[in-house]
């Protein structure tokens, strides 16, 4: 058996040309991993539009009629940075389906990749930072609602703090935030998540691993989740538009490979998004971002799941 990887073809939605978000990474990291042999076309698994009642676990209901059918005010689209669309509404939410897939095949698997995911800016009643639904937020009250899993651990290595994801768990003990982020960054006002470990610009390899290392096994052991939610960002890279980290792609490889070998090899199943990356040069991005898909299927093949 190979590991299960989730991917969409509304996975990319159309934006004016000229918007600098790089909605077309989806589908050609998809290609990308075809070409490399990364995977074969049997691995994928395609998400459904999920129920709205899903989303309205974490976020507002008024918030997600209004983004949904076009009506959100101008000012809260800015805050978003998105334009809107009925094709990027549908792939906002098929994204939230892919995430809760991505959870349910781990759950059965031990590890599963998403190839989109990690919008961890958006709060329950209005999205920020290019994140409309919070897709980790959903798929942990999903899994908890379906009986699949009780405790949850987020980890979140995006360069950016998960600040949506720390206030909708804020109160809530069942789901423990990490945040691993650069200090001087969006967002500009941080929330509190259950461990937030800030980092200073132009951190390098070794010190972002070894600081890693230092959390994320003692982490395992306090927390014991049923479940890691794991957002892969690879904004921490030194060429990212909005890093202002510096780890090159062995770096990110080497932190994928550490991550996924803690978890599985502790016999915590973890489920994988991409979350953020910004870059001009779209192959340098798209490899980047296939890194975490390549060391989770070394690790998968490793420990014969």
């Amino acid at each position: 058996m190979d590991l299960p990887i989730v991917y969409h073809p509304d996975y990319v939605a159309p934006l004016p040309l000229g918007h600098r978000f790089p909605m077309a990474k989806f589908r050609c990291l998809y290609e990308r991993l075809l070409g490399d042999r990364v995977a074969i076309a049997d691995q994928f698994h395609c998400p459904e539009l999920p129920p709205i009642a899903w989303i309205q676990q974490i976020h507002a209901p008024d918030y997600v009629q209004a983004y949904c059918q076009g009506t959100l005010d101008p000012k809260a689209l800015r805050r978003i940075g998105l334009p809107w669309s009925r094709a990027l509404a549908r792939r906002t939410c098929i994204a939230v389906g892919g995430t809760v897939l991505t959870a349910r095949l781990a759950l059965q698997t031990g590890l599963a990749c998403n190839t989109a995911g990690g919008t961890h800016h958006a709060f329950p009643s209005y999205g920020s930072g290019f994140c409309i639904f919070n897709d980790l937020a959903i798929a942990a009250r999903t899994l908890q609602a379906l009986g699949l899993a009780n405790k949850i651990l987020i980890v979140d290595l995006d360069v950016h703090q998960g600040d949506g994801t720390a206030v909708i768990f804020a109160d809530d003990a069942s789901v423990f935030t990490f945040s691993m982020h650069c200090e001087v960054n969006f967002p500009g006002t941080k929330q509190q998540s259950d461990l937030d470990v800030p980092l200073p610009i132009g951190m390098e390899d070794e010190a972002y691993l070894q600081t890693l290392a230092s959390f994320l096994p003692d982490l395992l052991a306090q927390v014991r989740p049923d479940l890691v939610l794991y957002d892969a960002g690879v904004d921490p890279h030194l060429s990212d538009r909005l890093g202002k980290l510096a780890l090159t792609d062995t770096g990110l490889y080497r932190r994928e490979m550490q991550v996924l070998s803690t978890c599985v090899g502790a016999g915590f199943p973890i489920a994988c998004v991409i979350g953020g990356g910004y870059a001009d040069d779209i192959e340098a991005l798209v490899y980047r971002h296939s890194l975490l898909h390549r060391a989770a299927s070394t690790i998968y093949q490793q420990y014969r799941l």
